[in-house]
């Protein structure tokens, strides 16, 4: 029988909604922000200060200040041209109302106001306007301090003169209080922004940025200024890397595009290369990345053969191998750069990497004949990377025949789960058998699966790829994620969508859980950007609890998961209320039962997700924490060494 529903039944005129003004942007944040998390509040940061990078990129402005409020506002000003305050001729509005409340609106549209600029997509302000409970926009210009205020994207003053100002003095002043109706949280993170800033001002030469911190329990200043612009950015991240030349450096014009671009090669056994697009950092890449890679290629095999290096019967070097070991930025600078998504994770012009790729070309061929020693050291760089690469190739190989069945037989063993829906799958890796054996009984093996590691791991920031395959952990981890590792891998073959690090809590904990964090960057990065890589916590206490109800002296068990979380129950309920029962140094101290209870059940459990809010800093980080240059270590031990925990 033919269905004859009327698919028009409850869709009709009143469905059809219209949003005024920004109020959809307040409804679907993620589309403008990235979502309403803590990174959503940083990026709402970010938005602002990119008008003042644009104005900078004009030459219109030379100081940037960025400031936490005691109230946890922020305040972003520059010295820039100001917004204009006259009448919009198409809306009848002042200028600067159309721009924070229009979406859409602003000089980077073909007016004639801006040659490059970051913020390209017209939401950012208008947006940071929309999602915040209030905002304040001042305006110096024409000898006057103008000011208009806003709640949640509304207007609720008019433009107006509330000062004079020097006839030179000019620039904008936007303060804004982020709506935590909408946002998770308005608790800035001081560090995670001083990195992008610091970025912002390695790639804006001549432009002085101060950050400042004025919430009462986290007061910070620091002052971000680069005359070297890129290539001061490669200088700071091999800072604590033994590097093979002087920074290659490239700035040049071709055509519509702006390409400044810094390559210094290192005795390390990855890369660390990094795009931006107009000042903002495009984590995926995209043509200008493209472009710099082709170049380098093709210019290190056209030398190797020109100078007899490569044989006539030798391959050619893969992209693979003459990345081996470089640090490389690219900064591009276009008249209207598309993006992918507004949060601009990519660059999509065409035409980029044709320019990027004749910059390079030009520059890293004169300085290649110009410096034949250094070059040839890179090239035998190459050699060594084609080297370990087949090796790699050949251990690869063996370990992607073993099935997940033949990996059993391996020292860490799987325990596999009997779910086959890697949506639902979740693996722990566990440190020792002994944890492993309690974590297995523990599990529920319909969804959790466990991988005990016996010892510690190959430290891959030290490590060449076929040796770091040639062992046996290793080994068992790839076999059992099925992902497997580096330019082949693939998040298609993802068994399990929560893969958990699961290690003691002591210093040997901690470093084993460093290197495998060390390894997941290296060769699975894209795993840790999906979402999918977490830290389980056990508790390191428990401990009784005695309290008074009534005149009723009740004991209760509790676990607690660090030392500070001690300290404050016992404040809250006297030291002598509280009373440790076992402080457990290893995994394997505690049953299955508390296993399970503690560290396992997911309707009690804390795990941590791990992200990377800045590639460039936590590539740095790990070079400088598992790199073979002992003496930053040691400066980063020294310093820090009043906020260890130690474990007594």
């Amino acid at each position: 029988m033919a269905n004859t529903m009327d698919k028009t039944i409850g869709y009709g005129a009143e469905q059809i909604q219209v949003l005024e003004g920004l109020e959809h942007v307040r409804r679907r944040p993620g589309m403008y922000v990235g979502g309403t998390d803590i990174k959503a509040l940083h990026h709402m940061v970010y938005e602002v200060v990119d008008n003042s990078i644009d104005e900078a990129m004009q030459g219109r402005c030379d100081k940037i200040r960025i400031v936490i409020n005691k109230d946890s506002s922020v305040t972003v000003s520059d010295n820039g041209a100001g917004i204009p305050v006259d009448v919009q001729k198409q809306t009848g509005l002042p200028a600067v109302t159309v721009v924070m409340t229009k979406l859409g609106a602003g000089g980077k549209f073909g007016g004639g106001g801006y040659k490059v600029s970051g913020g390209l997509h017209g939401v950012g302000v208008s947006a940071v306007n929309a999602l915040s409970a209030w905002m304040e926009t001042k305006v110096k210009r024409n000898g006057k301090l103008y000011r208009q205020r806003f709640e949640r994207g509304v207007p609720v003053t008019p433009v107006e003169v509330i000062g004079d100002v020097a006839a030179d003095d000019t620039g904008t002043i936007q303060t804004f209080m982020a709506d935590d109706t909408i946002l998770q949280t308005l608790d800035f993170n001081f560090e995670t922004l001083a990195t992008r800033l610091r970025e912002m001002a390695f790639l804006t030469r001549g432009v002085d940025i101060c950050f400042i911190d004025e919430r009462p329990e986290l007061p910070h200043e620091v002052n971000f200024y680069f005359e070297g612009g890129v290539k001061a950015f490669v200088r700071y991240l091999n800072k604590n890397r033994s590097v093979l030349h002087q920074p290659i450096y490239v700035d040049m014009d071709v055509e519509t595009t702006h390409v400044e671009a810094a390559i210094q090669y290192t005795d390390g056994f990855s890369d660390s290369v990094f795009a931006f697009a107009n000042t903002i950092n495009t984590p995926d890449g995209g043509t200008h990345l493209t472009g710099l890679r082709a170049a380098i290629t093709r210019l290190i095999n056209d030398y190797a053969r020109k100078q007899g290096l490569l044989k006539e019967n030798e391959d050619n070097f893969t992209g693979d191998d003459t990345r081996q070991g470089m640090t490389a930025i690219v900064s591009v600078k276009v008249i209207e750069p598309q993006f992918e998504g507004q949060n601009k994770l990519k660059l999509l012009n065409n035409e980029v990497r044709y320019h990027v790729e004749t910059a390079i070309s030009e520059a890293v061929s004169q300085w290649m004949e110009e410096n034949p020693r250094e070059a040839k050291g890179i090239i035998e760089k190459c050699r060594l990377a084609y080297r370990a690469r087949e090796a790699a190739r050949q251990a690869r190989d063996l370990v992607i025949r073993k099935s997940a069945l033949e990996s059993l037989t391996l020292p860490g063993k799987l325990a596999d789960c009997s779910s086959r829906d890697p949506r639902e799958c979740e693996i722990y890796i566990v440190e020792g058998d002994s944890a492993g054996g309690t974590a297995k009984q523990g599990r529920d093996r319909r969804f959790q699966a466990i991988l005990p590691l016996r010892g510690k791991i190959l430290n891959i920031e030290k490590t060449s790829l076929d040796k770091a395959l040639g062992n046996r952990e290793i080994q068992a981890l790839i076999t059992a994620l099925g992902t497997n590792i580096g330019e082949n891998f693939s998040l298609d073959g993802l068994r399990y969508h929560r893969v958990l690090l699961m290690t003691d809590a002591d210093v040997d904990g901690a470093h084993i859980r460093t290197l495998l964090l060390t390894f997941f960057f290296r060769y699975m990065e894209p795993l840790i950007a999906s979402g999918h890589l977490y830290i389980a916590q056990p508790p390191l206490y428990r401990v009784t609890v005695t309290q008074s109800d009534n005149g009723k002296v009740k004991r209760s068990s509790r676990y607690v998961f660090d030392d500070s979380a001690l300290e404050t129950l016992r404040k809250e309920l006297g030291v002598d209320n509280v009373r440790i029962d076992q402080r457990y140094k290893g995994l394997g101290e505690m049953n299955d039962e508390q296993l399970w209870e503690t560290t396992m059940n997911p309707e009690n459990r804390t795990v941590l997700q791990v992200s990377i809010d800045d590639a460039a800093e936590a590539d740095r980080t790990f070079d400088m924490l598992m790199g073979s240059e002992v003496a930053p270590r040691r400066r980063f031990i020294t310093t820090h060494a009043n906020q260890a925990r130690l474990d007594v």
